[in-house]
């Protein structure tokens, strides 16, 4: 048996606490950030502060910061999760407002909340979009059978998506809109919510993002400008016709660790939304492939959470952990696809990889629950743990011990 097959079996065995590949994943994925957001920002701290490091620092505490947060949600039962839910949503909601009240404005969008004796900005938009996760799994949880056969059950979650959408607008975050919606759609679609319904809302969606898309001519621009950057790539294309070339340049293997050209004050916040672009120009095709190769890990490694958690009767656990694989693979997709022209600039961080700590802390915290629900069923399905009444599990539900391995 070969080094890797015994590794693989070590990681994901039943007879382990929790799936290995979920920390070792986004570790992975936390150290490589570091490196690229230390050698994406070299130029531009030196050049606005003087340090060198001045961002690498930064992002060393931040990652610091993650990891024990990290480690006490990882403490934390998810019947706590499961009880807050409300509170946290409305929590959501009172941050959303908050930013929109006294948040710093940064070109031209107030998505920063500046807090006495916290040493960084907050984006309340990341904390929003995890307890709307953690609410939507509670919520799935108590109204399953109707969600599935009442339209109101159905329309609800969406209501509640709607205040969301509305103070994210305003702010404007029209990548945390995209996410939101998307995620929350998707968790119902898991959850078994009729397709028919699904395809009713998807036309709703598209004739209001065409109307929005058209009500602001930068909006438009934007749109457009994605499709053919090089038309006016000194403005509207400016950032994706620079984002292009790194990824030109960067071949199969890349032109070498420190040594892209674009981050140079060619290519706009090399280090957060961009920091992809950053990653192929020098890591090349081999590199850009072997992190994508990551998140896809990571999501499929979480999504095999969720269906161990449904099959061991246990759906707050099943719906957070769908939730948390389809935001972190959500964002992602969206990021690398903005870098690389696929799509039009939205303004997403890279889960677990992009400078900001908001960012960071979140991710860490939905790997950590994640963990948290992975050890929490596996001591269902060895008995260690008493499973919930069956009142409150779902109609779906197998016996402990069907479908371990995922």
């Amino acid at each position: 048996m070969s080094r890797f097959k015994r590794l693989r079996q070590s990681l994901s065995t039943a007879d382990a606490p929790f799936d290995g590949w979920l920390p070792l994943t986004a570790l992975s994925l936390m150290l490589i950030g570091w490196i690229m957001v230390t050698s994406a920002s070299v130029e531009v701290a030196t050049g606005l502060t003087g340090n060198p490091w001045y961002f690498s620092i930064r992002h060393g505490v931040f990652v610091l910061l993650a990891l024990s947060a990290g480690l006490l949600a990882l403490r934390v039962p998810l019947a706590w999760w499961k009880a807050n839910g409300p509170f946290l949503l409305l929590m959501g909601v009172v941050l959303l407002v908050a930013v929109l009240l006294m948040g710093r404005e940064v070109n031209g969008s107030k998505r920063w909340l500046s807090i006495p004796g916290v040493p960084f900005n907050v984006q309340p938009s990341e904390f929003a979009k995890l307890f709307l996760m953690i609410y939507m799994a509670s919520y799935l949880e108590r109204f399953l059978p109707q969600v599935r056969s009442k339209i109101g059950a159905f329309l609800r979650p969406l209501f509640i998506v709607g205040i969301y959408a509305s103070l994210l607008i305003l702010e404007p975050d029209y990548g945390a809109v995209v996410v939101s919606t998307a995620c929350v759609m998707g968790m119902l679609l898991m959850a078994g919510a009729p397709v028919g319904r699904f395809l009713v809302l998807m036309l709703l969606v598209v004739i209001l993002g065409a109307f929005v898309a058209i009500a602001e001519p930068y909006r438009m621009a934007r749109l457009t400008s994605f499709t053919d950057p090089w038309a006016d790539q000194f403005a509207s294309g400016y950032q994706l016709t620079q984002a292009l070339i790194a990824f030109g340049r960067g071949h199969w293997l890349g032109v070498g660790l420190g040594n892209s050209i674009q981050k140079l004050y060619y290519l706009p916040e090399a280090h957060t939304d961009f920091v992809f672009a950053v990653l192929a120009e020098e890591l090349g095709l081999v590199g850009a492939v072997a992190v994508i190769g990551l998140f896809a890990l990571l999501v499929w490694r979480a999504m095999a959470v969720g269906r161990r958690a449904e099959l061991a009767g246990l759906p707050f656990a099943a719906y957070a952990s769908y939730g948390f694989a389809l935001m972190i693979g959500a964002q992602a997709f969206i990021n690398i696809a903005v870098s690389s022209g696929m799509l039009p600039t939205k303004g997403l961080t890279l889960p677990l990889l992009s400078y900001g700590g908001s960012s960071l802390l979140v991710s860490c915290i939905m790997v950590a629950i994640l963990m948290r629900a992975d050890i929490e069923t596996r001591r269902v399905q060895r008995g260690r743990l008493a499973p919930p009444p069956p009142s409150q599990q779902s109609s779906k539900r197998k016996e402990p011990g069907e479908g371990v391995q995922a």
